[in-house]
């Protein structure tokens, strides 16, 4: 456990995340595919949309599974005892319950343990919820409220459209983070950057429906509108902290992490940051080939061609060294909504060591229809030892290209008809679910029933005892112990 409980004068140090666990569905569709499926130019999804494969969820899987499934696996990887969390804290726009939250769900994996005491519920605004869960957590680490225990922060959603042109743009996944001082990622202090306001660019009034209303246009603009205000505010606060004076550009972190509706409009976002800092100091030599453009206003050029073609352009080398190396999950899953930044928080670490990542500076951009948005940045631990939360951390996420590589490809149509299900007892009460238990990973909780009263069940697959909601013998009690399991997943503890 990090820390000693009780009184302590002062801020805990390094505070940030510790351990990550990333979930992704077991199955996925080709873009290529779902290309020639739906009828339209070949290159449209991959080629200008930036998308190679897309996750999706049977009847089986939902926000609660999927949340279950990855607090599961990070406290079974990290050997994380129940009682060592003081604070759970959700972010998810996929609504199960309009009163009761996902976090209460996830207090099945604490019962037995008997670590009731454990604060926080669930945060929502659409993509933008893990972020604000992150923040709270990290506040409570730094506060007076804090008891010396971990937070775990969940970012779990299932991200479906309507048939149409959006529908290629979904995904889902989970993503836990476990938060505390001495951390493998720690937060910069002073530099978060927001910006809220008020539009109807994405949303979801129709509560029978997973579906969003979505203003394409508007969402685009929503976003980068949010984007150039938060990194002009996120600069100032960058210069007067940890640059010391100097201006803040491109070239002072070592990676960009934005939230990711597809990868295309992160490649333009890593251009738009291009254009703020060309803007900010135009007479800089670099800039010559670019001075047509220093007259352009920013809120006059979101959907300017020359502009964006100009700065794609300038910006690639950026963009291949800082981001996308970044975009791993968000090409090959689709877009997560809240899990969305920190799963390219989690391929960024995919693939170095804690060698090749101590010391570098990551800044994350995170957005969420309607609106909310954040800028901050984040240093890697200077700790690299065997034993060290950065060293574990590498390890664990080290094998994301291999789990992506096992799952299973299915037919445009098979993922036609499972969307088509999912909207028709979307719901619904009671209800059994009938999609296939065999293709889910070992170890995935699923959704078993639905009685009259809309109480949900799970089970574990691949072997587990059943974990009901009004359960009194959970299916975890192993946590409880001091026995790791593994309850079927290939990945070693403490990997």
């Amino acid at each position: 456990m990090p820390g000693t409980k009780g009184c302590r004068i002062g801020w805990p140090e390094d505070v940030g995340i510790t351990a990550m666990e990333v979930y992704f569905p077991s199955q996925y569709v080709d873009q290529t595919e779902l290309e020639q499926f739906d009828g339209i130019s070949a290159g449209k999804y991959t080629i200008g949309l930036g998308q190679e494969k897309m996750g999706f969820c049977s009847d089986r899987e939902d926000v609660h599974s999927l949340a279950l499934t990855v607090v599961k696996n990070l406290m079974l990887h990290y050997d994380v005892k129940p009682t060592e969390i003081g604070r759970i804290e959700v972010g998810t726009e996929t609504i199960i319950d309009k009163s009761k939250s996902v976090k209460t769900v996830l207090m099945q994996l604490f019962q037995d343990s008997g670590n009731t005491d454990v604060e926080g519920i669930d945060t929502t605004n659409a993509c933008y919820g893990g972020t604000n869960a992150l923040f709270n957590s990290v506040n409570w680490v730094e506060s007076s409220s804090w008891d010396g225990r971990y937070a775990l922060v969940v970012c779990s959603d299932i991200a479906v459209y309507a048939t149409g042109p959006a529908r290629c743009t979904g995904g889902a996944g989970a993503v836990a983070m476990l938060i505390g001082p001495d951390a493998a990622v720690v937060l910069d202090r002073g530099v978060r950057s927001s910006h809220m306001e008020h539009s109807y660019d994405f949303y979801k009034p129709n509560l029978d429906s997973e579906y969003p209303v979505v203003d394409g246009k508007l969402s685009i603009q929503c976003y980068l509108g949010a984007l150039d205000k938060c990194y002009q505010r996120f600069k100032a606060k960058a210069s007067a902290t940890f640059l010391e004076g100097s201006t803040f550009t491109l070239a002072d972190a070592d990676g960009f992490c934005f939230h990711s509706p597809y990868c295309k409009l992160v490649q333009k976002s890593v251009a738009r940051l291009l254009f703020n800092d060309f803007l900010a100091q135009p007479d800089k030599p670099e800039y010559d080939h670019l001075q047509a453009f220093r007259e352009i206003k920013l809120e006059d050029s979101y959907f300017n061609k020359d502009v964006e073609k100009a700065f794609m352009t300038a910006s690639q080398k950026l963009f291949e060294q800082k981001t996308r190396p970044a975009l791993l999950l968000a090409n090959q899953v689709g877009n997560m909504y809240t899990p969305s930044v920190y799963a390219n928080l989690c391929s960024y670490i995919t693939g170095h060591t804690a060698a090749t990542l101590t010391g570098k500076r990551a800044v994350l951009f995170s957005f969420g229809s309607g609106l909310a948005s954040s800028m901050y940045s984040v240093k890697f631990s200077s700790n690299i030892s065997p034993d060290s939360p950065l060293a574990k951390l590498t390890a664990s996420l080290s094998d994301l290209p291999q789990r992506l590589e096992s799952r299973q490809k299915v037919d445009p149509s098979v993922f036609s008809e499972a969307l088509k299900l999912r909207e028709e007892t979307h719901h619904l009460a009671p209800y059994t679910p009938v999609g296939d238990t065999a293709v889910l990973f070992p170890g995935t909780f699923y959704l078993t029933s639905i009685d009259d009263k809309y109480r949900r069940e799970y089970a574990i697959a691949n072997g587990g005892s059943q974990l009901a909601t009004t359960s009194t013998e959970p299916a975890m009690k192993k946590l409880a112990s001091d026995t790791p399991i593994t309850n079927g997943d290939p990945r070693p503890v403490n990997a």
